[in-house]
């Protein structure tokens, strides 16, 4: 047994240092796991100290298990300090929310993807009445009324401005984290029809904004005027990222089959247009022998992958997932040009580690997590994929069928490892499994990679000279076919099902079972298998008695796992958000024994419900509390409330004073059914204090305390 212990530690001798890049990712990682915001100072001299020690120990010649050890520490050190540096950096003023609507006025920067509400614009504030210009935010998303306003227009709006929303449920997904990382400092919401501003002109980098988007808008118009209702709202958004003519319904049966991926642009996309770039131009290389024999057709064609993987991240908006997925393509086409090998773990671990060194905050995104994870264990499949020996003369039908079944069992596995390590993120972070999606990524792929891609990439080249109508044609036919595919799996019987999320430290023990079965070479790989599904193993948490959202605004209860809502159609994404996560599937009927005003609702007996609640801005009057609190042993109060009466003794009582500092909460009843002691879990106190959130202080945090 020593032996054989021996003789796989040996294996990794080439193998250790991909553990560096995870090293880092795990620094980034527990800084932004911390629930207070920490001194830079501190991490940076860590850092320095750590590198000063990995330096000594090279120059003293110790043993490879101490340098190896500082190596990863070292690292681990550096991603603490590279993620606070990077926080800093992107620092830019949050907008308060504001009691009464207020006048914007900017310039449209791009169109955003459509909420809800309905369609969303990015603005680069210019003025923003009751704000000084320090408080100023960069950018602000905008819900508008009516058609969106194009880039490079300026726009005054009469608007609701408020920060960008907290997380949905105590340690859900924190939009404020995302927002602050894009420099997205609040959200507006028209309460009016968008009229043109008169303003001055703006800085360089926001006239080069609007243009390059300006430009995409008008393509996604021409892709999706040319194709039509039903596949040119998806051509649009897999060509230039914008979903505003995207269905609904069509963004929900992608996503029940299994297929929602190929909507967004993300390493899929740029492996095919920069693979597609890279086969064409060595293929035509190939078929002239003068130039052929000059060149290195493959250093060419590498030079063309790289060009349209930069093209298409221009024209794609450069969204976080598909920067990541250029940095990664374009590592591989670097590695053909220096002679290296394209495909490979070192390949991929530099990959890693320049998109953390650039964007340390992806380390807490389920793309990164779920791309990253889907690569290594492909990369990992290409290096156990038997090599079978080249027939040195065979007839050609067998020789056919011999490669189709090859093609078709690589396919199978590709599909199967893939969604294996994708599967722990997409249950902790979406709550939901497609049970069919294997089936369906292994129809749609060919239509995908051989068909719509590379048309939609000929297509949107040409389609500003008029010429693109073939191609796009073409991809129209193909995307037709994978919605086709995709309605028919998500109509099958049982095609989702909804899981609760494991607690948070279970996925980072999944994510490292995943990374020991793809990075150690060997038999004991398979020890992080065990690992690798504890999302699906670890055992789920009673969901909480209540639900109030951010605010106070809107409420649900769970009983016999279902999730019923108060105030259905009310802040609907949060409330689906919430249930998902608790694995509960909401309940929008008209509950009995309620009585409802415009402003409030209580139980009309004891056995209705435990909570009463009153969303309406303005606080309700002593008799109104009164009843609240006679109605139920949980009263929610959007306003604050200066006194109580008598009759909310012994009640849990929460006003606007309690949502402006905690944002949205769970409630578990301890005890007896009949007692009346809560146990309450707010998102703020999940959250910490940081700078993307409302109760950050930067002196209290810069002071170290």
């Amino acid at each position: 047994m020593r032996t054989f212990l021996r003789a796989q530690v040996a294996d990794q001798s080439l193998r250790w240092r991909l553990w560096a890049p995870v090293a880092f990712g795990g620094g980034c990682a527990v800084y932004f796991a911390l629930k207070e915001e920490p001194p830079a100072w501190p991490l940076v001299a860590g850092a320095l100290a750590a590198a000063a020690l990995r330096f000594g120990a090279r120059r003293l010649a110790l043993a490879r298990v101490w340098t190896l050890c500082l190596t990863l520490l070292t690292c681990f050190a550096l991603g603490l300090a590279v993620a606070k540096l990077r926080t800093d950096a992107v620092a830019a003023p949050i907008a308060p929310a504001m009691d009464r609507p207020t006048v914007v006025e900017g310039w449209v920067v791009d169109v955003d993807s459509p909420g809800a509400a309905g369609p969303r614009v990015v603005i680069a504030p210019v003025r923003i009445r009751g704000l000084p210009p320090e408080a100023t935010p960069v950018r602000l998303r905008a819900t508008v009324r009516g058609a969106a306003p194009e880039p490079g227009q300026a726009v005054r709006l009469y608007a609701i401005l408020n920060p960008p929303p907290a997380p949905a449920s105590p340690g859900a997904y924190d939009f404020g984290r995302n927002a602050w990382f894009q420099g997205m400092g609040g959200v507006a919401f028209s309460l009016g029809d968008t009229r043109p501003a008169y303003l001055p002109p703006p800085p360089w980098t926001v006239r080069a904004a609007m243009r390059v988007n300006g430009l995409r808008y008008d393509l996604a118009q021409r892709i999706a005027a040319r194709l039509g209702e039903r596949t040119g709202g998806v051509a649009a958004a897999m060509t230039t990222g914008h979903e505003a003519w995207l269905d609904p319904a069509q963004v929900d049966l992608m996503r029940d089959s299994g297929l929602a991926h190929i909507l967004s642009i993300s390493g899929l996309h740029m492996a095919v247009v920069g693979g597609f770039a890279f086969f064409l131009v060595r293929l035509l290389v190939a078929a002239w022998p003068w130039l052929a024999l000059r060149v290195s057709g493959k250093k060419v064609a590498a030079w063309a992958g790289l060009l349209a993987v930069g093209t298409y991240l221009v024209v794609s908006g450069h969204p976080p997932p598909a920067e990541r997925a250029a940095i990664t393509a374009s590592i591989a086409f670097l590695a053909i040009l220096l002679d290296r090998q394209a495909i490979s773990m070192h390949a991929l671990a530099v990959a890693a580690f320049v998109v953390l060194l650039l964007q340390p905050e992806a380390i807490v995104t389920p793309g990164f997590q779920m791309s990253f994870a889907a690569t290594a264990a492909l990369v990992a499949l290409v290096e156990a994929w038997p090599v079978r020996p080249r027939e040195i003369s065979a007839p050609w039908p067998i020789l056919v069928v011999q490669r189709a079944g090859a093609w078709l069992g690589m396919a199978v596995m590709a599909s199967l490892v893939a969604g294996a390590a994708t599967g722990p993120f997409a249950l902790q972070h979406f709550n939901r499994t497609a049970l069919y999606g294997l089936g369906a990524n292994l129809a749609v792929a060919p239509l995908s990679d051989f068909l719509i891609m590379p048309t939609l990439a000929l297509g949107a080249l040409l389609e500003p000279l008029g010429l693109g109508g073939p191609f796009l044609w073409l991809a129209g036919q193909g995307i037709g076919a994978m919605l086709t595919i995709g309605e028919w799996i998500a109509g099958l019987p049982g095609a989702v099902r909804t899981v609760a999320s494991a607690p948070d430290f279970v996925l980072p023990i999944a994510f490292l079972g995943v990374l020991f079965c793809c990075l150690w070479r060997g038999p004991l790989r398979w020890l992080g298998l065990p690992l690798a599904a504890s999302v699906m193993l670890w055992p789920r948490a009673p969901a909480p008695d209540l639900w109030i959202g951010d605010g106070g605004t809107n409420a649900a209860w769970t009983t016999a796992g279902e999730a019923v809502v108060m105030r259905p159609g009310v802040r609907q994404f949060a409330v689906d958000v919430w249930s998902r996560r608790r694995g509960l599937t909401p309940d929008e009927r008209t509950s009995q024994g309620w009585v409802c005003t415009r402003f409030s609702c209580a139980p009309a007996d004891s056995g209705a419900g435990s909570l009463a609640m009153w969303w309406g801005r303005r606080a309700p009057s002593r008799e109104q509390i009164d009843a609240l609190c006679r109605a139920a042993p949980v009263v929610s109060i959007r306003a604050t409330v200066a006194a109580l009466p008598a009759s909310c003794d012994g009640r849990l009582v929460l006003d606007g004073t309690d949502y402006a500092r905690g944002g949205s909460v769970e409630l578990w009843r301890d005890g007896a059914a009949s007692a009346r002691r809560w146990r309450a879990v707010w998102a703020a106190d999940a959250r910490g204090d940081r700078p993307w959130s409302a109760s950050y202080d930067p002196g209290v945090s810069d002071s170290g305390g």
